[in-house]
Order: structure tokens, then sequence, then C-alpha cells
């Protein structure tokens, strides 16, 4: 993992954890940065895990407080897809997932699609769009050989 921070990933952060009132600790910058060096889509495990690497002395709850505190300043989003656990993207742009049904990998949609199509349907009802999240469920490269 690398645990050199950038100046400029490390001030965001301060900024949208302090701005939600969230303290931002050496332990929760180093598992931002492991956050957003990877695109796996950990669960808080799988995070912990690595982490823990270079803080031995984490425990798993600093880990899940950490990325509660994360989605609520904005700069991490949880996911739950499929009924498996919550897995967590650094990435907060509009972006889509893949999910494969076998392994369980949640891996970033490649590719341009018209989103302002789907936020541009209404329901009969006059339901408004204001957000929406795609999932494609399928299998990956791995798991189809």
């Amino acid at each position: 993992m690398d645990v050199q921070a950038t100046s400029s990933g490390e001030d965001r952060l301060r900024a949208a954890l302090e701005a939600s009132g969230h303290r931002h600790t050496a332990q929760r910058a180093a598992i931002y940065r492991y956050l957003r060096s990877v695109t796996t889509h950990p669960t808080a495990d799988e995070i912990f895990t690595q982490v823990r690497e270079v803080l031995p002395d984490i425990s798993l709850a600093t880990v899940y407080k950490a990325l509660e505190a994360f989605v609520e300043a904005g700069v991490a989003r949880k996911l739950t897809l499929g009924g498996g656990p919550a897995r967590y993207d650094g990435r907060t742009d509009d972006h889509d997932h893949a999910r494969c049904l076998k392994c369980g990998k949640v891996r970033d949609v490649v590719g341009e699609h018209d989103s302002g199509l789907i936020r541009g349907l209404r329901s009969d009802d006059g339901f408004e769009i204001i957000d929406y999240r795609l999932e494609l469920i399928g299998y990956c490269r791995d798991c189809r050989s």
C-alpha cells in the first residue's frame, strides 16, 4: 500500500471531514489513501486487512467508523449490491458498476451511456428522478474461463 500522502488528496479529505463535523486523523488518512489507490471496491474487512499491514494497531471498528465518516463527508460511496457485504468506492464522480455473480467482484463500467436519458424518465405518477445507480450483473473474464 502506498502510504505517501498526496497533499491535494490529504487537503480534500481534511476539509471534507471537518466540514461534516468529523475529525481528520492519521488512521483515517491511511484508510482513505488505500481506498483511493484501488479500483476493486473493497469491503471494510478487506480494507482492514490491507491497512493493518501499515498500521498494525488499527481496529476493524476504526475502519468502519472512518468509512461511514467518508460517506457522510462525500469523499466515498457505500455500495450495497446484490445482498452481499457493503463495498466502498473512493470515486464519487458519476459512474456505474458491474458485479460478477460468481466471485462477487465489483468493477467500474467503462464506456459512455446516456445518463441524461435515464434522468429524464418520469413515472405516470410524477416521480422525478434526481439520481440513479446502474448495476450491470454478469460474469467477469476470470469466472467465464
